[in-house]
């Protein structure tokens, strides 16, 4: 009896870690404390992400020195990553087990699924305005920048749920980079605003061209040439769709995409990539480094990407004797409506993340503030085509005298990025952006893969039809589980237990119950004996 007793102890103990790998971990609300604690010692994460660019690094560095020197009493370790994927997956990962950084760059699609994990993500608006240690606050040691000193677009970008929590720390958007010497070779003349019909014409008239006997394009002299590449087929998809007011999402989470404006769009895709006038980043390379070697006409890239793009490129990843040499325009991505330019929004954000220690978390608070200072501000954006987030550091004698600096110095002043972080400035109001939910993430990354899947098979010579995109519908569905995004928002938890661990649930409960009825057996049987 003993011995059976005992075994089923084991087997319930035994699952019990099993069982519990599942759920968010349980946190207090975080609490603004009424002051700081500068008495103790912090020290706070930072992950950041760079674009292998040694003077974005340089830039957190000398951010972490400042602050640190006005806060002897807080440390800040960098971790940086190269890639916004990979922090999102370790954010996910840390999430179960309560390792999660102080401070994080992110997007807010990302914070909506953090926000399944309760309390995990602090809401930022008590924080914001508290008199004290809120944006422009009475106790915080440093210039820090006011509400109303913020770009009111950019702030509102963070609001998920009707709540702020995440800050905006560098805005960027998407810009067609042109070769416009080989387009006016070509015979045709840059009009004011590209559009989607100027860009396929002229696709179309330079692979008509043909090629010459000895395997070069006529358009271009080389073996290579693809007239358009797209770097972000995500953006690619939902700007065209945003473009002709077609569906997308909607506020509470419905995944709208499969309609006949997206299917449209799709054949269009279809058409040129058959005849490869058209490609992506995922199948044919980094665009700015075709463009630079003369073998693309159309290249869209982030405005955070200018400073790989162009013939004098300082960070272009060919060698010298590949550039050539040929004029380089930054246009607004091709419009559907000239009348109504719609571009794309993005950039990184900063979000905080809730810790045991309401005073970790305040001093966490006052680091994400200070990126928001002048000095951050524009140095983070001198170092690509971004720009900064505040009219504060927008509006000062320092960032513009950068801006009038155009072609000065090809590294800090290269014509190509100060043109790209022009072509924000001046259409601020004509970027938007995307509904933000729990599940939001999943739906981006399907609305691109449906543009790459139907460019590899129009390469493949593949039957494009009704048929094809039914089943290019299922698949997405299937791989990005479409079907299980949840309506209404952001939820509270991480959804239902998978059935190993409500199996292992049960198995615990029945060794319970074993357990107790041998006891009363055995209880019994005592009785009966005496």
């Amino acid at each position: 009896m003993k011995k059976i007793i005992a075994l089923l102890l084991i087997m319930s103990l035994a699952a019990l870690p099993l069982s519990g790998c599942h759920g968010a971990v349980q946190r207090t609300a975080f609490q603004v404390p009424e002051t700081f604690d500068t008495s103790r010692n912090y020290t706070i994460t930072f992950w950041a992400k760079n674009d292998t660019n040694v003077s974005q690094v340089q830039t957190y560095e000398n951010a972490i020195a400042a602050f640190e020197s006005l806060y002897p009493n807080i440390t800040v370790k960098l971790v940086t990553y190269t890639d916004y994927g990979d922090i999102y997956n370790d954010v996910i990962k840390n999430i179960g087990t309560d390792t999660l950084p102080n401070v994080c760059i992110t997007y807010p699609d990302h914070i909506a699924t953090y926000l399944t994990s309760e309390n995990c993500v602090v809401p930022l608006d008590d924080l914001m305005s508290d008199e004290k240690y809120g944006l422009g606050g009475s106790e915080v040691r440093f210039e820090s920048v006011t509400r109303e000193e913020m770009i009111g677009k950019y702030l509102d970008e963070g609001r998920i749920n009707g709540q702020q929590y995440a800050l905006p720390f560098m805005r960027s958007t998407e810009a067609c980079y042109v070769n416009k010497t080989l387009l006016e070779s070509l015979g045709f003349e840059l009009p004011e605003v590209l559009t989607w019909d100027f860009v396929w014409e002229v696709c179309e008239y330079a692979m008509s061209l043909g090629k010459n006997e000895d395997g070069t394009y006529v358009a271009n002299g080389q073996k290579t040439f693809i007239p358009f590449v797209y770097k972000s087929t995500d953006n690619m998809m939902i700007t065209m769709l945003q473009q002709l007011g077609a569906e997308y999402s909607s506020a509470s989470g419905h995944v709208l995409i499969f309609n006949e404006d997206t299917e449209q769009i799709l054949y269009t895709v279809a058409e040129y990539a058959e005849s490869r006038a058209f490609s992506t980043f995922k199948i044919s390379g980094y665009p700015s480094s075709l463009l630079n070697a003369g073998q693309c006409i159309f290249d869209v890239d982030s405005t955070a990407g200018a400073t790989w793009a162009g013939a004098d490129a300082p960070l272009s990843d060919i060698s010298e004797d590949k550039v050539c040499e040929f004029e380089t325009v930054v246009m607004t991505v091709p419009q559907y409506d000239t009348e109504n330019i719609q571009m794309i929004s993005q950039g990184p954000s900063i979000c905080v993340f809730n810790q045991e220690d309401d005073q970790e978390v305040l001093a966490s608070w006052l680091f994400a503030q200070f990126l928001l200072t002048n000095e951050v501000q524009i140095s983070y954006a001198q170092t690509e085509g971004y720009v900064p987030v505040t009219a504060k550091a927008q509006e000062s004698a320092d960032y513009q005298e950068y801006l009038n600096r155009r072609g000065e110095d090809n590294d800090l002043y290269y014509s190509v990025k100060i043109d790209a972080t022009k072509l924000l400035l001046e259409n601020t109001e004509n970027t938007f952006v995307t509904n933000v939910f729990n599940g939001s993430t999943a739906l981006r990354s399907a609305a691109g893969q449906l543009i790459e899947e139907v460019t590899k098979a129009a390469r493949r010579k593949e039957t494009i039809d009704a048929a094809f995109m039914d089943t290019l519908q299922g698949e997405m569905i299937t791989l990005y589980h479409l079907d299980e995004i949840q309506t209404g928002g952001t939820r509270n938890d991480l959804g239902a237990l998978p059935t190993t661990s409500v199996i292992l649930l049960a198995a615990i409960g029945t060794a319970w119950v074993g357990i107790g009825a041998f006891a009363w057996i055995n209880w019994r049987k005592k009785r009966k004996n005496q």
